[in-house]
C-alpha cells in the first residue's frame, strides 16, 4: 500500500524501524537458536543471532555499495517467523501441512497479516528468501547478502556455542576450515565477510571466493554431524516435538480458546492454531504444554535434564 513519504527516513529505513517494534522480534529473545535454554549467559539465542546477522550483513553491503538500511531490515526480520525450539518446532509443525512448513513462508505472512506493517516488497522478498532451499532466490542483492549472513553468522556462533557446552574440542575442528578461517571467533566472521565482498565484487553478483565457500561447507556438514543431529539430542527434539504437536492438537478440537484474534474469516482453522503456536516461545509453549489434560502423565524418563533446564527458565 502506497503511503506518503517520511519527512526524516527513507523507506526502507522506515520498515527497519517498523520491525523493531514489533511483537514477534521482541519473543526472538526466547526462542531456540541451538541449545534449548541452555546453562549459561552468553549462548546465542534467536535474538543475538538476528543482531550478530544484522551486523553481518551490514558490514558486506557497505563494502559493496549496496543499500544498508534494506540489507539491514531483511537481517532484523529474517527470522521472526521462526516457531518455539527452532529448526524442532518446524519439522514438529510440517506434520500438518502438506510438504513443508518454513519459518521463512511464515515470516512473511506474520508481518503482512498477524502483525502487519506495509513492508516495502524487497524486504519481504528477503525474508521470503532467506532460507537457502528456496526458490525462487531473492530478487535483490541485499537478499543475496541476508542469505549469506545468516549462514556466516550461525556456523561461528555455533561453533562458539559448542566449545563452551563442551560438545566439541578445538582440536576436532575441521583442519579446512581452521586453514581457511583461522581460529574461531571474529577472525572467521572477517575472513568470510571479505570472501563475499571480494568475490562478488569481481564478478557484479553476490557470491562468495571458492577456497572460503568450500571451507564453509566443510563447517557446515561437521556442524550438523557432530552438533546439531548428534544422537544424544534426539531425546530434546523428541519431547520439543511432542510440545508443540500437542498444542496444534489440543487447539484444533478446542478453538473457543484460541486467544482473541486468533480466528480470521476466511482463514481455516488449521492456519489459526498454527498462527497461535508458531508465535509461541520456548518457554509459553512448555507451559501451555503443562496445563494440557494429558491421557497419561508425559514420560519424563529420557527428558529429564531437559525439562529441569526448560523449567528453570519459567521460574
Amino acid at each position: 500500500m502506497a503511503e506518503d513519504p517520511d519527512e526524516f527516513r527513507t523507506s526502507f529505513q522506515r520498515d527497519r524501524d517498523r520491525i523493531l517494534h514489533t511483537k514477534a522480534f521482541r519473543r526472538l529473545k526466547h526462542k531456540t537458536q541451538v541449545f534449548m535454554n541452555p546453562d549459561g549467559d552468553h549462548y546465542v539465542t534467536r535474538l543475538t543471532h538476528t543482531m550478530q546477522v544484522t551486523q553481518i550483513g551490514r558490514a558486506m553491503a557497505a563494502g559493496l555499495g549496496l543499500n544498508e538500511d534494506l540489507t539491514e531490515a531483511i537481517c532484523l526480520a529474517h527470522d521472526v517467523g521462526h516457531s518455539p525450539f527452532g529448526h524442532t518446532g518446524e519439522d514438529a509443525l510440517s506434520e500438518f501441512v502438506e510438504g513443508e512448513w518454513l519459518h521463512s513462508a511464515h515470516g512473511v505472512r506474520l508481518l503482512s497479516v498477524l502483525e502487519p506493517l506495509n513492508l516495502s516488497w524487497e524486504v519481504l522478498d528477503g525474508v521470503r528468501s532467506h532460507t537457502w532451499k528456496v526458490e525462487p532466490p531473492p530478487a535483490t542483492p541485499e537478499g543475496s547478502l541476508c542469505r549469506f549472513a545468516d549462514r556466516i553468522a550461525y556456523l561461528t556462533h555455533d561453533v562458539d556455542d559448542a566449545l563452551r557446552g563442551g560438545v566439541i574440542t578445538r582440536a576436532q575442528i575441521p583442519m579446512g576450515a581452521v586453514a581457511v578461517f583461522g581460529e574461531p571467533g571474529t577472525e572467521w566472521i572477517g575472513t568470510m565477510i571479505r570472501g563475499v565482498v571480494e568475490e562478488s565484487a569481481a564478478k557484479g553478483t553476490v557470491s562468495m571466493a571458492p577456497d572460503v565457500l568450500e571451507a564453509m561447507h566443510e563447517l557446515r556438514e561437521y556442524m550438523f554431524e557432530h552438533v546439531y543431529l548428534r544422537p544424544e539430542v534426539t531425546p530434546e527434539k523428541e519431547f520439543a516435538m511432542r510440545v508443540v504437536r500437542e498444542l496444534v492438537e489440543y487447539y484444533l478440537e478446542h478453538p473457543d480458546e484460541l486467544p482473541e484474534g486468533f480466528l480470521r474469516d476466511g482463514d481455516d482453522l488449521l492456519m489459526n492454531v498454527i498462527d497461535f503456536v508458531a508465535g509461541m516461545t520456548d518457554r509459553f509453549a512448555l507451559r501451555l504444554f503443562d496445563r494440557l489434560p494429558h491421557p497419561s502423565p508425559p514420560d519424563r524418563g529420557a527428558t529429564a535434564d531437559l525439562m529441569g533446564r526448560l523449567h528453570e527458565g519459567l521460574s
